[in-house]
């Protein structure tokens, strides 16, 4: 059997947690589904779901891998033999891994646009072409976007195959600080720009007509469960690398509020941009790739720094969420199979890369036409994961943690036993998270 590792620092969990929660999620989704939303509005609505659902959620995560000792499924199972809590953790290796699978896909593709701005390939495009480009790219019949992603998936493999120690933390001590100084700069030089004043009356000043949107709330809980990584098994993979004596609550809130801070630096460093040449901030998923390229076009020598810079720190928040991934996947193998971790890194790495490979053709590409459900094949599986099961996840999460595990157990694993704070954050574990996700749930299902 194999030994459980252990993270060598409270630091090295906290940063790995934080990077495994600052990805693409911050960056690029949290942009465009903030600007799709309305912009100030999706931000309180999102702050207050992080609040309410997101961190309870997030300690009820890290109570259940701390406990348990394993992977997200072995932690159910030990905790609760028998019974079929187990569910909640076989949802998180399977959304994890589905996730993994064309996330690494859509990392390839900021890798491609670094490469390009390096190069001089991306600058030499004409004003007005860059949907073209993108579309060039991603279409390409010679497989550069499989190039491309299991070049990204090959770097999280390696770190992986190293361990918790040597790989996971210690690349996340590198990545973490390096993130927060490049979004920090980014975010300095945009509001110099002459559109920051709309920008920041965009993300800060709401339209409160926006709050009678159903859609909103779901865009805002959705995103705080991607973003936070919640009901994927990453949050209880890491807190099982934890000893006994670590601090649950003070590490779930610390994650929260690097997580949330990341996210708002963002749209503070993206949004400036758009509106100083007056772009749609509701340009979807293609604000990165389409939008803001053309916005660099612009700006001469300078927009090419930006995006230099910009790429780079996406590339890297992405690799650090990949790697909690494909961790995931791999804490599970090595349990159930009792294989060496460089041989379930390999394996599984190899598995999801494949998986991601019809995500890679889809979109304008050989598989474009090939529909499933009248969605190509990457949408389908984004869809799947943030609609469904990502929920559903959480869901078993909080119902498990508020009503499955005894009270007493649960508090004192938290170490929130006896105060005022344990009895809130059980109350809003057992109501308030699993109504919020529920109702998310049927409207996923039935809007």
């Amino acid at each position: 059997m194999n030994e459980r590792e252990q993270w060598g620092t409270r630091a090295g969990f906290i940063l790995a947690a934080v990077g495994s929660a600052v990805g693409l999620g911050n960056i690029w989704r949290f942009s465009y589904v903030t600007g799709e939303s309305g912009g100030a509005a999706f931000l309180i609505i999102y702050v207050l779901c992080i609040l309410l659902v997101g961190l309870p959620v997030l300690l009820a995560e890290f109570s259940i891998g701390r406990r348990g000792q394993s992977d997200a499924i072995g932690s159910f199972t030990k905790i609760a033999p028998g019974k079929p809590w187990a569910i909640g953790g076989i949802l998180g290796v399977l959304t994890s891994f589905l996730i993994l699978s064309f996330y690494g896909v859509i990392a390839g593709w900021v890798a491609y646009y670094f490469f390009s701005y390096l190069t001089g390939t991306a600058q030499a495009v004409p004003e007005g072409e860059y949907a073209d480009f993108f579309v060039g790219f991603i279409g390409n019949a010679n497989g550069a976007p499989v190039f491309w992603q299991v070049l990204f998936m090959a770097i999280v493999i390696g770190i992986v195959f190293f361990g918790v120690k040597k790989g996971i933390e210690l690349s996340n001590k590198i990545f973490m600080p390096l993130l927060a100084l490049l979004i920090i700069i980014l975010a300095g030089y945009s509001l110099t720009l002459d559109g920051a004043g709309d920008a920041l009356a965009f993300l800060f000043t709401p339209d409160w007509s926006a709050f009678a949107n159903p859609s909103v709330y779901s865009a805002a809980v959705g995103q705080a469960f991607f973003t936070l990584s919640l009901g994927m098994g990453a949050m209880i993979t890491y807190a099982s690398y934890l000893p006994k004596n670590a601090s649950l609550p003070s590490a779930a809130g610390t994650v929260v509020t690097l997580d949330t801070l990341f996210a708002i630096v963002a749209g503070i460093m993206i949004f400036p941009a758009v509106f100083t040449f007056a772009l749609d901030p509701a340009a979807g998923p293609g604000l990165i790739f389409i939008t803001l390229p053309e916005v660099f076009a612009q700006m001469g020598a300078g927009g090419t720094f930006f995006a230099i810079v910009l790429f780079f720190l996406i590339g890297i928040a992405a690799l650090s969420s990949a790697i909690s991934l494909l961790e995931v996947s791999v804490s599970y193998v090595m349990r159930s199979l009792n294989w060496s971790r460089r041989k379930a890194t390999l394996i599984a790495g190899i598995l999801v890369t494949a998986l991601g490979v019809p995500s890679a053709l889809s979109q304008y590409g050989p598989l474009g036409d090939w529909l499933i459900f009248g969605l190509p094949f990457l949408d389908l599986i984004d869809t799947i994961t943030d609609q469904y099961t990502l929920p559903l996840g959480g869901l078993f999460v909080a119902l498990f943690v508020g009503w499955g595990w005894n009270k007493i157990d649960a508090l004192r694993e938290t170490g929130l036993t006896d105060s005022v704070i344990g009895i809130v954050w059980l109350w809003f574990i057992r109501i308030i998270a699993p109504l919020g996700i529920l109702w998310i749930l049927l409207q996923n299902i039935f809007g």
